[in-house]
């Protein structure tokens, strides 16, 4: 079976505007090319990379016959904000499990989960940690309404949602083969693992030599390298195939700064830097955390000659943080 075939096995509803255009941006003064895979630019509202795992998750929950959709996040979460939106334009309730939402004034991915109608569950950071279990409570209180849930872990990431990015990397190695360019490395912001497993089973599957280097933005190296693996054995069972993964792919550690969402010294310059340079607006959480990474990159290390960035979004989470950004 060749990787088309692999990749169109599973279904999914095209909400996306894809593929995505790639841009050369600058060179670093190392001399390493730097360019941009525009993901901010998928559509829907802004989604960002969260609508490629969405779109195969709402094909298995249109197929099991949901009308609902659960899922959860922090209170600007890209993610729970891109669920609600398809579920508005699919015609499908949504239900948000929020961390730290309660007694907020609605703004950023907040505002436009209100704006679509997503019933907000607010929750502490300690309720958090038990998500999953919150959810299914949710689902079975919504089945006792005669409703037919379907819940979506959070950021998208599982294996399905994975498939995303194994689609992404198909679309990459197109461009390679269409402009005479090869990319060394493809870097990307970690928030929830899917997207740098993604990228991880799709560089091996449609034979690009890049390393895939994922910058964590909560946690740790170490958290991630367990989660990706075991996203990567599910995927793998999926496929029906074992991956023959780059042993140079890495977790670049060092950018979280105090905490999620807690923008750095090194993110606000990130940020700074690629919208006067670029024109390019990257989000305190994800894409300045992962962007400060991939500038802190030293010459002849890891990125190599050329190297891709992820743009995965976030624009919306900017303006909540406007305070800490300009501080």
């Amino acid at each position: 079976m060749n990787e088309q075939k692999i990749i169109e096995q599973f279904n999914r509803i095209p909400l996306g505007r894809l593929d995505t255009p790639i841009e050369k941006i600058s060179s670093l003064e190392d001399g390493v090319e730097i360019w941009v895979k525009r993901d901010d630019l998928t559509g829907l509202g802004l989604s960002g990379n969260k609508i490629r795992k969405l779109e195969y998750l709402l094909w298995e929950a249109k197929e099991a016959g949901a009308d609902t959709l659960i899922t959860c996040g922090g209170v600007q979460s890209n993610h729970a904000r891109a669920t609600a939106l398809a579920g508005a334009k699919l015609g499908l309730k949504t239900h948000v499990l929020l961390r730290g939402a309660d007694g907020v004034i609605p703004q950023g991915n907040l505002l436009l989960m209100h704006l679509v109608g997503a019933n907000v569950h607010p929750c502490t950071p300690e309720e958090y940690l038990e998500r999953d279990a919150h959810m299914k409570r949710i689902a079975s209180d919504l089945r006792k309404e005669g409703c037919v849930p379907y819940i979506i872990p959070e950021g998208g990431s599982n294996a399905l949602g994975c498939m995303g990015y194994v689609r992404a990397c198909k679309e990459i190695a197109d461009f390679e083969r269409q402009k005479g360019v090869t990319f060394d490395s493809i870097v990307c912001a970690v928030g929830s693992g899917g997207t740098y497993a993604g990228l991880r089973a799709g560089t091996a599957l449609v034979g690009l030599g890049a390393r895939v280097l994922g910058v964590n933005v909560c946690d740790d190296a170490e958290t991630f390298t367990r989660r990706t693996d075991g996203l990567l054995e599910e995927l793998g069972d999926r496929l029906g195939l074992e991956l023959p993964l780059n042993p140079e792919d890495t977790i670049i550690d060092g950018f979280v700064g105090p905490g999620y969402a807690v923008p750095t010294e090194a993110c606000r310059d990130a940020i700074y830097r690629a919208a006067s340079d670029h024109a390019l607006i990257l989000d305190p959480v994800y894409t300045g955390k992962a962007f400060a990474g991939l500038l802190a990159e030293p010459q002849g290390g890891r990125l190599g000659d050329r190297s891709l960035f992820i743009h995965t979004g976030g624009a919306f989470g900017l303006f909540p943080q406007a305070e800490a950004i300009l501080t």
